[in-house]
């Protein structure tokens, strides 16, 4: 591929690997610097030539030409593997008919009846907590947010063994994306003992899924579950989602239900340690409104503060780090020509960190957001993505980090513990390296009247 002489090369590129040690290394430290080198510059992802899109505007002309610049590239291919052609990967020729039918399914009516299954989900794994223990908090917050996914998803109509499974499998190919992504194509082939889990664990997900919609398709009950609104679903001509197309909608809500959730998470209770007048001012809000029971759709007007500090946590490390595009024919951006073929990327990180939009970029300052929506942040911010393919999901998103920030804060003190590495590392998502921490309780009552709130939670 040849580039135009006006899109500037970042240097430091290796043969064969680009900039990838460079991300590897220090991720948020050369996503930062990349504007410094032009609105559109060239880096190398491995083998591969890409131009990221370092200008807001720019970045939001790419996301509203999602014909012209359409989900594609080495990152997308690899997740493509595990998507399918679910909402996320899907490109232009299949978005729109897929989106109108699984509009329904996100739509505000059914958000109160998902909130009271996250807050019942939440509540369980928040109770399991033990006075002044010791928590790996990633694992805990993915199992929280694995809970809220499969209850969402399938209410109860799956035996557990079978959705245990099922997460083990999803668990396993997304921790495998990103090196899948450094490999050279032909070596993604080759019969390794890696290469044959990864392909068993797709295998053997879509055969239990395959399963899965056939039973509820014979069951024919809508059950208020996700599940049930995609087997529901019809276009305007009658015709509705295939069983394929079920499961791939269905994977892709697991994956971007669990992980991504689960590593804003774990970001919000880092920085809330590291920034104690925050958390201060957020322990006050929980007090006042909760008084240590589980959050529940009723409290979220209540809870302004730790919104925005879930808004603060997406901006300053958003999961989804970085996302490319292919050029499907010639165009031009930013004045500089672009062939069809051509790789392109944008990252939330590289936009919502310029100091231009975001005063003091590296400071978590959730009061910034006081006055500000995330809708009407000047284009800049990109947590969920804009245009046409922005987040499906992002209420429900919104609507499960703020019931679980809430109640973990209400019920305990998190404080990591000492020598704990809370440095993003390189992975399908932007998470902590390492996120240890210990948990005090926060209720200054008896253990009787801990498990009076406790009861009170479960039937509010």
């Amino acid at each position: 591929m040849t580039f135009p002489s006006g899109i500037a090369a970042v240097p430091h590129r290796l043969p064969l690997l680009g900039h990838m040690v460079t991300l590897l290394r220090d991720p948020l430290g050369f996503l930062s610097s990349l504007p410094a080198h032009g609105d559109l510059v060239r880096i190398g992802l491995g083998p591969v030539d890409a131009v990221a899109v370092c200008d807001p505007g720019l970045t939001q002309e790419l996301l509203r030409r999602d014909r012209v610049f359409d989900k594609g590239g080495p990152l997308l291919d690899r997740v493509r593997e595990v998507l399918g052609d679910g909402l996320v990967t899907c490109p232009y020729a299949l978005h729109r008919r897929h989106r109108r039918l699984v509009q329904p399914a996100f739509h505000p009516s059914r958000t109160a009846e998902y909130a009271a299954v996250m807050s019942r989900c939440i509540a369980e794994i928040v109770e399991s907590w033990n006075d002044g223990q010791e928590l790996d908090m990633k694992s805990e917050l993915h199992a929280m947010t694995s809970a809220v996914t499969a209850a969402t998803l399938f209410t109860h109509s799956v035996p557990q063994p079978v959705l245990r499974q099922m997460l083990r499998d999803v668990d396993f190919v997304v921790r495998m994306l990103m090196a899948r992504t450094l490999l050279p194509a032909p070596l993604l082939k080759v019969p390794t003992p890696g290469n044959r889990a990864y392909e068993r664990a797709i295998t053997d997900l879509r055969a239990a899924l395959a399963e899965i919609i056939t039973a509820r398709r014979r069951a024919g009950a809508d059950q208020g579950d996700l599940l049930s609104a995609l087997v529901a679903a019809q276009d305007e001509d009658g015709g509705g989602l295939s069983d394929l197309e079920i499961s791939d909608q269905v994977i892709t809500f697991f994956v971007a239900g669990t992980e991504t959730t689960a590593t804003a998470l774990a970001w919000a209770l880092s920085l809330l340690d590291a920034h104690p007048a925050v958390a201060e001012q957020q322990r006050a809000e929980v007090d006042s409104v909760l008084a240590g029971r589980t959050a529940s759709y009723g409290d979220l007007p209540h809870l302004p503060v730790t919104g925005r500090i879930i808004t603060e946590t997406l901006r300053l490390r958003p999961p989804v780090w970085f996302v490319t595009r292919t050029v499907g024919e010639d165009t031009e951006l930013g004045g500089h020509a672009l062939p069809a073929g051509t790789t392109v990327l944008y990252s939330a990180f590289t936009i919502q960190h310029r100091a231009d939009l975001y005063p003091d970029p590296e400071l978590f300052d959730p009061n910034r957001w006081a006055t500000t929506g995330r809708s009407t942040a000047r284009g800049g911010f990109l947590a969920f993505a804009g245009g046409a393919r922005k987040c499906i999901g992002e209420d429900f998103a919104i609507t499960e980090m703020t019931l679980a920030l809430a109640t973990m804060t209400a019920r305990w003190r998190l404080h990591a513990l000492p020598g704990t590495d809370a440095r993003p590392a390189l992975s399908a998502t932007l998470q902590p390296r390492g996120l240890r921490m210990r948990v005090n309780s926060a209720v200054s009552a008896t253990p009787e009247r801990r498990m009076e709130a406790g009861n009170t939670d479960r039937t509010s």
